[in-house]
């Protein structure tokens, strides 16, 4: 496919360019707020923000997916910018983007398949919930026109769309922007702007290479920061980028995504810029707003820079109550509420694991643990419930002297108590003969249940006879049993 596309460019321009500056306006707080949390200047991460969106709108795997300095990064920078220093946060930037690229080509957006769609939901549910709790602080301790404000700007986002003939051609977010902007500075109402959360740059960025040495110790710094950043900032993005598939009922290129990611960030940290990753909010308002391809993404990054930098005065006079009104906006779409209706006919095992993910993500404010939670217990529960799916039978065979067990379903590690038990070993035959034919050994410790089986069996002085196995679990067998091993006979049974 070529560079410039059209389906991927220039498909949907009117589109593209409307929820692109909508994106722009919302990502401005953002950045200055997740700048301070990691405790550096508002124009690291309006810098950063603008690099990646354009960079990413090249690179990345995924057209109509926003991607800028992000909360959940900036959480992970806080000790480095603390005990280091700004130059040491650039470096461990430009380490991260490597590490991405690295993981690109590895093809480790794959894993994303171990990733089942109850932890999916329940990370969509966690970012609803934490992207909500975050315009909490511009709702308490205000006077009654913050709520008055967000209110009608709520009104407009919602009821906007429903106005014949412009109602579907212009983003009603972009209006409530505007149009509570207007009425601010009309009123001269006394409500925090953009303006009060941190000073805008007023020039462009330039080219900085990281002030640190380049020494092994410098590596030592910053590469546990940067291998967090990575991983986080890949999980964040796999996950959002599965998120927008389903949105748009398109496909995208995951493993593209993370080298493009890896891009973004060195294009970052050169420009003085903090590590981002994609953003699930601002992808559900580009989404909503009418944004498709790529075109979206760029437009959002140039128009951020062009305002934060040349109409600095006028973006400075956006209320904040009317950012909250659109954030609002993605956290209520953003949320699953048919996972809420479904609890009642879904497994409960889907349930706890749903919940277990919203549970973890929202209170230890990291993703990559709820999504690590998720996706152990719903392994555990896949183990359980297959370990489950075994039985073993059997019959008399030449009046009492021989009998026949046939095996049945998954033997591993979940199942192998279950395999042993199910044999009787003090039964006073001659000879027993083990069809394995239905039966499939996965690992180790199955190989070593079957051999526990067999040599109990001889013990007692009775003949044992495996038949069946298919070529699969004979691989298995025949390289780790060890049931005509006298030596190995001994040490395994040792004790027992």
């Amino acid at each position: 496919m070529t560079l410039f596309s059209k389906q991927e460019w220039f498909s949907n321009i009117k589109g593209d360019t409307l929820s692109g500056i909508v994106v722009a306006l919302a990502l401005i707080p953002e950045a200055i707020a997740f700048s301070i949390i990691a405790g550096v200047d508002p124009k690291v991460g309006l810098y950063a923000s603008f690099c990646i969106a354009v960079i990413i709108a090249f690179t990345g795997g995924r057209p109509g997916m926003i991607s800028a300095a992000t909360g959940a990064m900036a959480l992970l920078m806080v000790t480095l910018v603390r005990e280091h220093g700004l130059e040491y946060l650039l470096a461990a930037t430009l380490l991260t983007g490597v590490l991405q690229i690295i993981a690109g080509y590895l093809k480790l957006a794959e894993l994303m398949r171990f990733v089942s769609r109850s932890v999916v939901t329940g990370f969509v549910n966690a970012l609803a919930i934490l992207i909500f709790m975050a315009q909490l602080p511009e709702l308490t301790n205000v006077t009654w026109h913050v709520y008055v404000m967000t209110m009608a700007g709520l009104g407009i986002i919602y009821l906007f769309p429903y106005l014949p003939v412009i109602g579907k051609s212009i983003p009603s977010p972009l209006v409530c922007i505007v149009v509570l902007t207007v009425v601010y500075m009309v009123s001269g109402m006394d409500i925090r702007s953009v303006g009060d959360m941190g000073e805008l740059p007023d020039t462009l960025p330039v080219f900085l290479w990281p002030n640190v040495p380049l020494n092994l110790e410098t590596l030592m710094i910053i590469f546990p920061t940067a291998l967090m950043l990575t991983v986080v900032g890949l999980l964040e993005s796999m996950m959002t980028a599965t998120i927008v598939d389903d949105l748009t009922d398109t496909p995208s290129d995951k493993n593209r995504e993370c080298k493009g990611q890896g891009i973004a960030n060195i294009g970052a940290g050169l420009m003085g810029g903090m590590a981002g990753c994609a953003m699930i909010g601002q992808s559900v308002i580009n989404i909503k707003s009418g944004g498709r391809t790529r075109l979206s993404a760029l437009i959002a990054g140039v128009v951020l820079l062009m305002m934060v930098v040349f109409l600095s005065d006028w973006v400075s006079q956006i209320p904040m109550a009317a950012l909250v009104a659109v954030m609002i906006m993605v956290s209520i779409g953003t949320f699953s509420w048919e996972s809420i209706r479904d609890l009642k006919k879904h497994p409960m095992s889907t349930n706890v694991v749903m919940a277990a993910t919203v549970i973890v993500t929202v209170v230890t404010h990291n993703l990559a643990i709820g999504v690590f939670v998720g996706v152990l217990l719903a392994a555990m529960f896949f183990a359980n419930k297959v370990g489950n799916i075994l039985y073993i039978g059997s019959k008399d065979v030449a009046a009492g002297k021989e009998r026949e067990y046939q095996v049945v379903g998954q033997v591993f590690f979940a199942s192998s108590e279950r395999f042993i038990a199910a044999f009787d070993f003090k039964e006073s035959i001659d000879k027993v003969t083990i069809n394995l034919s239905k039966a499939h050994f996965w690992d180790i410790t199955a190989v070593q249940a079957l051999d526990r089986v067999v040599i109990k069996f001889r013990r007692e002085g009775t003949e044992v006879e495996l038949v069946g196995l298919s070529e699969a679990s004979a691989t298995v067998v025949d390289r780790y049993a060890v049931h005509n091993d006298p030596a190995a006979v001994e040490k395994l049974m040792g004790g027992h």
